[in-house]
């Protein structure tokens, strides 16, 4: 009897969108997950900066949000020798590889997105790209053979956009071009923002990384809370400022913290001051690495530079059987 075909090692790809300042949501959503991963040694890394054109209008902006996005990834422990670790818009294979995708994908598909839905319903204009924005995620992903893609609940849609795009081509073409990828839903929970809405650069209501001192503590102490007296017990399963503390904090402190909401005598100022002090720790040493990188920009070029020609490497080979199987290849 033949042996069974040997299973393919997981392969980790995601991106992040350089739209602006990375924040705690972006840290405990996505980073923390990345840098634990990374350790696998197999994983891709990328800045979707093409992404952020549906969104950032202003060129120099763009390029200051992804320098400093690579910065802050590289500060808080990214290693390029575990990650592959590029910008998207190195990788011309990419978008060779929308269009490809772009030929197979019925409108329908791209019509359910529910986050092409929601940006429309907060302004955004309804331009092609955002319309078309699944489609080159999708080659985002298939363009590494990409075996598991780390996302939040509200990305899963996508993982499973990419999945159909890639079975819907495959059948198509009668070829087994594009291997299908799952998702690793990301380990923790809703960052809260200042206003107890998902924290999100698009509500204004974020808690930028390295952001220290008074302007920290202004921060800090504009996290919505309730009208609960000082002396009466407070529920901190319903307050912002303790999901925010309970990210850093270990079980222990998590444990003595929420015995204060639940006795009473204790001010919200309180635990304002608590969680500062937590944040202001938490990166510390990051921020010495942050503040040694910014004035090293031609390290973190070279960063980008390695990391796209390993993954172009990896994104030729599988554009290369994508354009086999359609018959446009030379």
């Amino acid at each position: 009897m033949p042996d069974p075909k040997p299973k393919r090692p997981e392969r980790y790809l995601s991106g992040i969108q350089p739209s602006g300042q990375l924040h705690l949501g972006n840290y405990f959503g996505a980073i923390v997950q990345h840098l634990a991963l990374q350790q696998a040694g197999n994983s891709f890394y990328f800045l979707a900066n093409y992404h952020a054109l549906t969104t950032v209008n202003d060129a120099e902006a763009l390029r200051g949000h992804t320098f400093e996005a690579a910065v802050t990834y590289l500060a808080l422990g990214l290693d390029p020798a575990r990650a592959v670790f590029f910008r998207q818009s190195d990788v011309p294979e990419v978008t060779e590889l929308m269009w490809l995708l772009l030929s197979v994908t019925p409108m329908g598909e791209l019509e359910r997105a529910v986050s092409y839905k929601d940006k429309i319903a907060k302004g955004i204009a309804p331009m092609a790209g955002l319309f078309t924005y699944p489609v080159l995620m999708a080659a985002d992903i298939l363009a590494y053979d990409s075996t598991c893609v780390p996302v939040g609940a509200d990305q899963i849609q996508h993982i499973e956009m990419t999945r159909e795009f890639a079975r819907a081509f495959n059948h198509t073409y009668r070829s087994e071009v594009f291997t299908l990828p799952t998702h690793r839903l990301s380990v923790g929970a809703t960052v809260p923002g200042l206003d107890g809405q998902k924290m999100s650069k698009s509500y204004g209501n974020t808690i930028p990384l390295f952001v220290t001192g008074k302007p920290l503590w202004k921060l800090v102490s504009n996290v919505k809370t309730d009208s609960t007296p000082v002396e009466a017990p407070k529920n901190p399963d319903t307050c912002n400022v303790f999901a925010l503390y309970a990210l850093f904090a270990n079980a222990t402190e998590k444990a003595e913290m929420a015995q204060r909401y639940t006795h009473g005598g204790m001010g919200y100022g309180e635990v304002k001051k608590a969680l500062y002090e937590k944040i202001e720790e938490h990166f510390a040493e990051a921020r010495v690495r942050r503040e040694q990188l910014l004035k090293d920009p031609a390290f973190v070029e070279d960063v980008l530079r390695e990391g796209a020609k390993k993954a172009r490497a990896v994104a030729r080979a599988v554009t290369d059987r994508a354009r086999v199987a359609c018959g446009v290849d030379r």
